[in-house]
């Protein structure tokens, strides 16, 4: 089974956090070892003051009961509660926005005042990818990264429809996601082939058991409606804005629906809306694979020093993951290491560069100890499973939503067909991300586009920042993002760095961001960090 390789994943520095914080709980991991050029972004210095319309989406948006906030859930991956700086919310909005008066379903809303309240600007909403990611739950993590703009920004985030506690998707119970998780994902036999189609079918059906009655609306066409009444309620004429990975896609499509309620935006980490899904999963594949390259020549250089052993080399990680097809490693957890999780387990490590010193541990872990402790932890964080074995629902909103949206179906023989050009793109990603392409078949609802539509003539500029090293949302989209936003709309920044997001990661790009939420002036479009 391989619906842990999502086409987009979270920022990149939640995942680090996380496993940093699950690592060094568990003993693993180290073994021994610029300026603006004056462009104004088209709001004011205080866009509060929008009212309670719904704009394009009809009905009165209610006003927003604010209160202490509990504990994330454990389907935003629980944790501890965010302390009295922080306040959540339900706002309802419509189930169908084509029926705005009908059904209603609840969001789930944070948010942190602005601390330097003289000098408020308005809201700043953030979505931080996945499809899937928890904002009520990823926010105050994250929270301390943003303090520039906490000075003049009430921070807020939310879950989006189908996600922790926003009608979250739920398919498959613990246990059974354990078992899922140790069948091969990518098969070389008919036997193998007739288990992991089985097990497709198996978490599919349970999805449309437990959660039918929401997958036809967690498309991000709706998502994207509801940003427009979260802005209503927050009382904002324009929609101030920071998207990362899949946030950027979401954020493209509001501009695309909402062009005039575009306040300062700025897309980091950009999924390519140029892309169907093979082209996307095959641009990520070759990212990941150029990460991974990357990774191999800095650990090379570094003598692998404080990273826990020798560098390995692309020779041994196929050899590894190729004798783990048939010798799964055991683990401290009772679990066996498979070689999906493997593979799974080393792009969570290339995400970002902080946690590269991990990967270099894991694998020596594998090859000299023959346990899979550290790389299963890896692979953990990705699938959204906590150290006591509870799994929140990234997964099953990250398919849920990418499903809801893609009207692409693939079958075996397109796999078949697919393989050798993946393979190609990459000997350590290729065939998983390939048999990936089945996550959708059989999914009980059609998918809304090839490509999602985010033209927005008339919109304010919209800052899009693509990384050259990043693997998930390889540099291309962001260039694609900002001609599709159209001439005067999309404004580029490329980023000579590694991984996936570059705000808190990279001082220039830091900067520039700063710069356009703060004061209103963004680059030169093509402006390059450093």
């Amino acid at each position: 089974m391989s619906p842990t390789r999502p086409r987009v994943t979270a920022l990149a520095s939640l995942a680090a956090t996380v496993l940093v914080i699950a690592l060094a709980a568990t003993g693993c991991g180290d073994n021994g070892g610029d300026r603006a050029n004056g462009q104004n972004s088209g709001s004011g210095a205080d866009s509060s003051g929008g009212g309670n319309s719904g704009g394009k989406n009809g009905s009165p948006v209610p006003k927003l009961s604010w209160k202490t906030c509990d504990a994330p859930t454990a389907a935003q991956g629980a944790g501890k509660a965010p302390g009295r700086a922080w306040q959540c919310a339900k706002l309802p909005v419509p189930l169908d926005h084509s029926k705005p008066d009908g059904e209603k379903t609840d969001l789930a809303l944070i948010r942190s005042k602005a601390t330097d309240p003289s000098r408020r600007i308005g809201s700043l909403v953030f979505n931080f990818g996945g499809p899937g990611a928890s904002g009520v739950a990823a926010l105050p993590a994250l929270a301390d990264g943003y303090a520039a703009l906490h000075a003049r920004y009430d921070l807020v985030s939310f879950d989006p429809r189908g996600v922790g506690e926003s009608a979250g998707v739920r398919c498959q119970n613990d246990k059974e996601l354990d078992a899922a998780y140790q069948v091969d994902g990518t098969p070389d036999d008919d036997a193998e082939l007739r288990q992991t189609l089985a097990t497709n079918k198996a978490y599919i059906d349970a999805c449309a058991k437990n959660s039918g009655k929401v997958l036809p609306y967690v498309d991000t066409i709706s998502a994207a409606r509801d940003l427009d009444r979260i802005r209503a309620a927050l009382g904002d004429s324009r929609l101030h804005y920071f998207g990362i990975s899949y946030g950027t896609e979401l954020g493209g499509v509001y501009a695309h629906l909402f062009p005039k309620n575009v306040g300062r935006t700025v897309l980091d980490a950009v999924v390519d809306p140029t892309q169907d899904t093979v082209q996307g999963d095959l641009g990520q594949t070759k990212g990941f694979q150029l990460a991974l390259d990357d990774y191999l020549k800095d650990c090379a250089s570094a003598g692998a020093a404080g990273s826990g052993g020798r560098c390995p080399t692309l020779d041994e990680i196929t050899t590894l993951l190729k004798d783990l097809d048939s010798r799964p490693l055991p683990t401290s957890q009772g679990r066996k290491l498979t070689q999906d999780e493997a593979t799974n387990g080393i792009a969570t490590a290339l995400y970002s560069k902080d946690t590269w010193k991990y990967l270099t541990a894991g694998l020596q872990e594998a090859r000299v100890k023959g346990t899979g402790n550290t790389l299963l932890l890896l692979f953990d964080s990705m699938a959204g499973r906590s150290p006591d074995g509870r799994y929140n629902n990234l997964q099953a909103a990250n398919r849920a939503i990418s499903c809801a949206d893609s009207e692409e179906r693939y079958d075996v023989d397109d796999v078949r067909r697919l393989l050798p050009e993946f393979k190609e793109a990459s000997p350590v990603f290729g065939e998983s991300a390939a048999w990936s392409l089945l996550s959708c078949t059989g999914w009980p609802v059609k998918g809304k586009w090839k490509t999602p539509e985010v033209s927005a003539e008339g919109a304010a500029p919209i800052l899009v920042v693509g990384n050259a090293g990043d693997p998930a949302t390889p540099v291309a989209g962001a260039a694609n993002m900002a001609t599709m936003l159209g001439k005067g709309v999309g404004v580029r920044l490329t980023v000579k760095g590694e991984g996936h997001g570059t705000y808190g990661v990279d001082a220039c790009a830091t900067k520039t961001m700063d710069a356009a939420f703060l004061d209103g002036r963004l680059p030169a479009d093509g402006t390059t960090c450093p």
